[in-house]
This record gives structure tokens, C-alpha cells and sequence, in this order.
């Protein structure tokens, strides 16, 4: 009689979290087996030239990826901040969207053995945290945050990001290239799996709001966005490519941007 009664309750139990939030020991299991996912499905794929080299730190940097969704990825979020991909000093070294040494290591208190991919390109070694170069659009991205929350405890408790696609691209040269610049058919393929994991990230959080950074992720966003009836809005990317990011505050700027979305208040 016991194991019956345990097993009814169970199941009252499964039904009673159906159709509500995740509780917060769920939500960070999820997202990794959604990261798992993803990483399995574009490692599948084989991109021709200009495309010379493909990075996957959810392979070669997973240990790091897989501590920060089991420690940031907890419960609901309000907001999810949606990069385009990783950045070559970024979360190619660190395997953290935006992934920019000093903040993840000084702030987020995350570190982690960094592998090697199979086929790393001689101008962009993969050196994990020994990476000397610091990823100008995550220092400011990450500063962001800080400044406004002080600690990642408080901005991770109503808020996540993710990049939308996984992979990073390289040319010969070793020149970074991104997604949308990929043929057509291999961008159509690769942006369906990418679609597909935002699509569960969302379901998964079950945000109100998804702020692309930059143009590209806002476009992204929209379109899967639309299907889970998330609000969509954007923010001026933070990349040392962008002549405004450079001439103003970036801090300032998209925390103005978030205000006049109604994404945060005053």
C-alpha cells in the first residue's frame, strides 16, 4: 500500500507543476540536456569555404558550460539576453556566452579546465582562462550587469543569457566570420537547430521578455519569439565594431534601451 500511495503522489505532484514554472532544481537539468542537444546536432554539420575552421566549446569547454547553467540556470527568468555567437576571446576561450576572462572568473567565480579543440586554427589557440587578450564586447556587456546587480546572484535570479548559435567560424586567415554570413543552405540548416534549442530555452524559463543583442538576434529572437508569445526587444550591441558602442557609454546606452522597453525601471 505504501509504494502505491507514494506513486499517487508522485503523479499529483507531476500534475501539479505541469502547467507552472519549472521549480529551480529542474529548470538548470533542462537547459543542459537542451545544451547537449544542440551541441550533438551542430556537430553534425560540415561547412565549406570560407568556413576553414569551426569551434565548439560546448565540447572542448563543456565542464565550464554545463557549471554555469547548473549554477546560474536555476528557476524562471524573467529575461533572457540572446547573443549571436561565440566571440574568439569570448566564450571560445571560456565556453560563457559573452564569456570575457576577468568577468567570468572575477565575477561569476566560475573556472574551469578549458580542452583543446582537434583542429585549432595557429592564430586562434584555444588557451582557456591563460588567454591574454580580453573580449572587449563582454567586458562591457558583463559590466552592465554588475554595476546595476553588484553581484551575478542578483542578476541571474530574474535574468539569463545565451547565444543563439553555439558555433564560432573562422577563415583561413583566421578572420572571424559570423552565421549570417554562412551560404544559404548551410545557414538554413544550422539556424533550424538553432531555432529549435531557442524555442526549448524559452519554454524552459518561460521569460516575458527576449532582448537580442544587436540586430541579428533581435531578427532571431522575433521569429521563434512569436511562437512561445515572448516579448521581443534589442539592445545596441556591444562589439568594438560598432561606431556607436564606441562613441558612447555602452552601459548607458542599453540600460536606457531597457528602460524605455519597460524591461527594467528606474
Amino acid at each position: 500500500m505504501r509504494c502505491r500511495l507514494c506513486a499517487k503522489v508522485c503523479v499529483l505532484a507531476k500534475l501539479k507543476y505541469r502547467d507552472r514554472a519549472l521549480k529551480p532544481s529542474s529548470t538548470s537539468k533542462l537547459l543542459i540536456a537542451a545544451a547537449t542537444t544542440l551541441s550533438n546536432e551542430v556537430g553534425r554539420l560540415k561547412f565549406a569555404a570560407p568556413v576553414a575552421h569551426v569551434y565548439n566549446p560546448l565540447t572542448y569547454a563543456w565542464k565550464a558550460h554545463a557549471e554555469f547553467l547548473e549554477r546560474f540556470g536555476s528557476g524562471r527568468k524573467r529575461v533572457v539576453f540572446l547573443g549571436m555567437n561565440p566571440g574568439p576571446f569570448g566564450m571560445v576561450q571560456t565556453g560563457i556566452p559573452f564569456g570575457e576572462i576577468a568577468a567570468v572568473r572575477a565575477w561569476m567565480k566560475l573556472q574551469a579546465t578549458i580542452l583543446r579543440p582537434t583542429a585549432e586554427h595557429p592564430k586562434r589557440p584555444i588557451l582557456g582562462f591563460d588567454c591574454p587578450r580580453s573580449e572587449v564586447s563582454g567586458r562591457r556587456f558583463w559590466k552592465l550587469f554588475a554595476d546595476r546587480f553588484t553581484t551575478p546572484e542578483k542578476f541571474f535570479a530574474g535574468h539569463f543569457v545565451v547565444n543563439y548559435c553555439p558555433l564560432a567560424f573562422l577563415a583561413s586567415s583566421g578572420a572571424n566570420l559570423t552565421p549570417n554570413k554562412l551560404p544559404k543552405a548551410e545557414r538554413e540548416t544550422l539556424f533550424a537547430i538553432c531555432d529549435a534549442h531557442l524555442r526549448r530555452v524559452l519554454e524552459i524559463l518561460e521569460p516575458e521578455w527576449l532582448i537580442g543583442i544587436g540586430g541579428f538576434a533581435q531578427e532571431r529572437g522575433e521569429l521563434v519569439g512569436a511562437e512561445t508569445k515572448t516579448r521581443v526587444g534589442q539592445v545596441l550591441h556591444p562589439s568594438p565594431a560598432s561606431p556607436k558602442a564606441n562613441r558612447h557609454d555602452w552601459t548607458k546606452t542599453a540600460t536606457q534601451e531597457l528602460l524605455q522597453l519597460g524591461v527594467w525601471k528606474e
